[in-house]
């Protein structure tokens, strides 16, 4: 039965559906010959599909792996860097990448897995996933900077963000942990966010990825997900995705563009 090729490279392990979209858009895959674009499918039983050259791998057998993610490690597995990644931690054969990137001074929970109609489901905006943190600001926040964090700021590129939850867990010192649930995940938004607020971040730590918890899990450790863990994960992105807010739809919420307060 021919399946769209992004399918059946995400199931041989190349990445998720975007990363095998984007082999397939760069022209490195041909099928029989020929090479084939977006939108193109193909019969692995008939068919000869080749990756750079390379004959499509055979489908690996589908792993799903929890990382707590310490400072100083990179949620990247591709980039050409010193530093450790997320990949060095979890000494597991076979191919992996991270879904739901953290930059490399942030904290917590990851997920690795060569499934990569799952990875879809859970970085693609329409599905609407929320991802929670816990981030130790340096200051204590006002009700106008939460009110602000809560309708939405506008960063320095121009990007809006969506509405977020956020409260204040516990006081520490002159700062604060609080708490925040997305539905997005722009490029280090959460510290961008802060620093307009002028609430510079000193730990921010990812507790929670969909249904998906951080749990027990210390710095560097990780373990396989439950199968009911994995089945919550899929079901769960049908459900959340009727009730995702667009950033079009989401115009009517204020967009707040602030300076970091002097100090």
């Amino acid at each position: 039965m021919k399946e769209r090729l992004q399918k059946l490279l995400a199931r041989s392990g190349y990445g998720s559906r975007r990363d095998c979209e984007a082999i397939i858009a760069a022209g490195r895959v041909r099928v029989n010959g020929q090479i084939m674009k977006l939108g193109d499918k193909a019969d692995t039983e008939t068919d000869q599909v080749t990756v750079d050259g390379h004959k499509l791998k055979a489908s690996e057998a589908l792993v799903y792996v929890a990382l707590n993610k310490p400072r100083g490690v990179l949620s990247t597995v591709e980039e050409p860097d010193p530093r450790p990644t997320v990949r060095d931690l979890v000494e597991l054969p076979g191919t992996l990448y991270p879904v739901g990137r953290l930059d490399a001074e942030s904290e917590g929970l990851i997920l690795l897995t060569n499934d990569g109609d799952l990875a879809n489901k859970l970085t693609h905006p329409r599905y609407g996933h929320t991802k929670e943190y816990r981030i130790l600001a340096a200051r204590q926040p006002d009700e106008e900077q939460l009110d602000a964090f809560r309708h939405g700021v506008v960063l320095e590129d121009g990007h809006r963000t969506l509405p977020a939850e956020v409260r204040v867990d516990a006081l520490l010192g002159k700062g604060a942990w609080l708490r925040v649930e997305l539905k997005e995940g722009h490029k280090r938004q959460l510290r961008e966010t802060c620093a307009l607020l002028g609430l510079p971040v000193v730990r921010l730590i990812r507790v929670r990825i969909g249904s998906l918890l951080l749990g027990n899990l210390k710095p560097r450790e990780w373990r396989y997900l439950t199968e009911q863990e994995v089945r919550s994960l899929k079901e769960e992105g049908g459900a959340r995705r009727n009730q995702y807010l667009s950033p079009r739809k989401a115009g009517s919420a204020r967009g707040y563009k602030m300076r970091p307060r002097k100090t």
